[in-house]
């Protein structure tokens, strides 16, 4: 049975991995809370997992994946796996992204480092990688990406701001135009011309809606609704967690919280040469947690 330590598991990713381990023949290894900032605890408890889950802040979990390479070095085997922004454009570091490909999750099964993706460009990057690399949409077109969030992703702050104190109803943010998402999306997704990327939140705990604008004119010769609808469909045909849907003239963005999976759809008017793509999913399920469980299921062979 394999041995799995949680660095930062009181956080709100740390508690969604936890408990979807319940479902899964692992043993979850706890740190004492009052040593949990404390480096020689925490190397001890990497040196008796066979994994490690770090869901922290990027420079704690730099920090603590250095003490898992030290361990590695000396021959204790323990494998990473970071949900921190920390290694998502690191090249040493496989991202955790199986869906890009047979081979991609060959890689995240066979990793040593891998890395969570994050809840934003989970949705950007499944609309927008089959698209680039089908060549239906130019890799270097000027891109703009929209996206509205539960409040549950902006951490405990703003978890304690929405239910303490009511919070806005809706507010943009990021928008200076440097988001760290940005790199994350723009490689993996394959553009090659930086996204205009503009998140937000709303008044509601979990859920998400990534939206990316197009127009025909812009894409490839004969493009239409369908040929959209086909390539995503065509791409995911194999995934249990992606699924294509038909277009809404509605889309509520709690609709999948609580779930691990991700819809994605092509709302379009041909008469037009328009569209809309959206991905739809819960930011805590294949925006986080969900993914992790994912990617330990690769990792660890289950």
């Amino acid at each position: 049975m394999a041995r799995i330590f949680i660095d930062g598991e009181a956080g709100t990713t740390g508690l969604g991995i936890r408990a979807r381990l319940a479902d899964l023949p692992v043993e979850v290894l706890s740190i004492d809370p009052a040593l949990r900032k404390d480096l020689a605890a925490r190397r001890d408890m990497l040196a008796a997992a066979d994994l490690a889950i770090l869901c922290l802040p990027d420079d704690a979990a730099r920090e603590t994946a250095r003490l898992a390479a030290e361990l590695r070095a000396g021959g204790h085997p323990v494998r990473v796996l970071d949900a921190s922004t920390a290694h998502r454009v690191d090249p040493e570091w496989v991202y955790g992204f199986p869906e890009l490909s047979v081979r991609h999750a060959e890689a995240v099964a066979g990793a040593a480092y891998v890395s969570n993706p994050g809840c934003y460009p989970t949705g950007a990057i499944a609309l927008l990688h089959p698209l680039i690399e089908a060549g239906i949409v130019p890799a270097d077109l000027a891109v703009s990406i929209n996206a509205v969030s539960g409040y549950s992703g902006g951490g405990r702050s703003d978890i304690e701001a929405h239910q303490t104190h009511g919070g806005p109803a809706f507010e943009l943010y990021g928008l200076g135009l440097s988001h760290k998402h940005v790199p994350e999306i723009q490689r993996y997704s394959g553009l090659t011309a930086r996204p205009l990327f503009v998140p937000s939140v709303g008044h509601f705990a979990q859920g998400m809606i990534v939206s990316v604008p197009l127009h025909f004119s812009a894409l490839r010769a004969g493009v239409t609704t369908d040929v959209l609808h086909e390539a995503l469909a065509s791409f995911y045909a194999g995934s249990s967690v992606v699924r294509v849907v038909e277009p809404e003239a509605r889309l509520v963005a709690e609709a999948l919280a609580g779930t691990d999976g991700m819809e994605l759809r092509v709302h379009g008017n041909d008469a037009h040469g328009q569209a809309v793509l959206t991905a739809r999913l819960d930011n805590l399920g294949k925006g986080a947690s969900g993914a992790a469980i994912q990617n330990i299921r690769l990792m660890l062979g289950l």
